[in-house]
């Protein structure tokens, strides 16, 4: 698929819906809610919200695209990043919980692929022209995360409550905060950004690999937090199919 344009992101976000839905894979969850961030920032775009709209379109799409570069060659039995692979594999797993799959696949591509989308449009240019504009398409994110939490609770209603309940499980949530990983993507950004050519993927395969370890705490917390999550997971409503379909069709 040629991905161009903003526009282009969002049709080919809705065909891994539509392609999770029909295959009955969890992978539709996260891609459910990158369709919600892609849709704001479109928005936020045509409405000016940004310092360079231009450029935050040009940003959203290679973001996008490290993503859905990565879904696409998974699917092709291709190599991609451990991170990604790692985000994956959760896939073919029966107990990870939605939330699960959403931060497995957050961690990949914001404290991996955001950073390196940040260099590479602002490569030539001074990278903190972009901070305004990178704060603020995470605040578009955060903002979804938390407003998908919140939805969750129509797959099951006691979810919250567990949560609240559980220090442990409320701390292994923080320790995932879209500000820890905000922060995190635009110290890489900067790094990256000030890194010579012939080091860039040396910088970005060091920085992989220890995604990769941030990424299996998320499907591996230990032994106290899994058994929480299990209860949580067999309460769990709905087919993934109709869980899919409550996350992109919520407001």
């Amino acid at each position: 698929m040629t991905i161009n344009t903003i526009d282009d992101v969002i049709a080919t976000l809705e065909f891994i819906i539509q392609e999770s839905e029909d295959n009955n894979s969890t992978q539709g969850y996260f891609a459910a809610l990158y369709l919600k961030v892609t849709r704001q920032v479109k928005a936020g775009i045509l409405a000016g919200d940004f310092q360079d709209n231009d450029r935050m379109e040009q940003l959203d799409v290679t973001f996008a695209k490290r993503y859905i570069d990565a879904y696409f060659a998974h699917q092709q039995g291709k190599a991609i990043s451990q991170s990604w692979e790692a985000a994956f594999a959760m896939a073919d797993g029966y107990w990870p919980i939605v939330i699960q799959h959403l931060l497995s696949g957050m961690n990949a591509h914001i404290n991996l692929d955001l950073g390196i989308a940040s260099a590479e449009v602002m490569k030539g240019q001074d990278i903190q022209g972009l901070h305004t504009d990178f704060n603020r398409i995470n605040t578009i994110l955060a903002g979804l995360v938390n407003q998908v939490q919140q939805e969750l609770a129509t797959i099951w209603p006691t979810l919250h409550w567990i949560l609240r309940k559980t220090n442990r499980i409320n701390k292994f949530l923080t320790d995932f905060s879209m500000e820890t990983a905000r922060d995190g993507a635009w110290r890489f950004a900067k790094k990256i950004a000030h890194t010579t050519d012939d080091q860039w993927a040396v910088t970005i395969h060091d920085r992989d690999e220890r995604v990769a370890r941030n990424g299996s705490i998320i499907s591996q917390p230990g032994w106290v937090i899994s058994f929480a999550l299990k209860i949580i997971r067999l309460g769990e409503r709905g087919t993934i199919r109709q869980k899919i379909r409550e996350l992109n069709a919520s407001k």
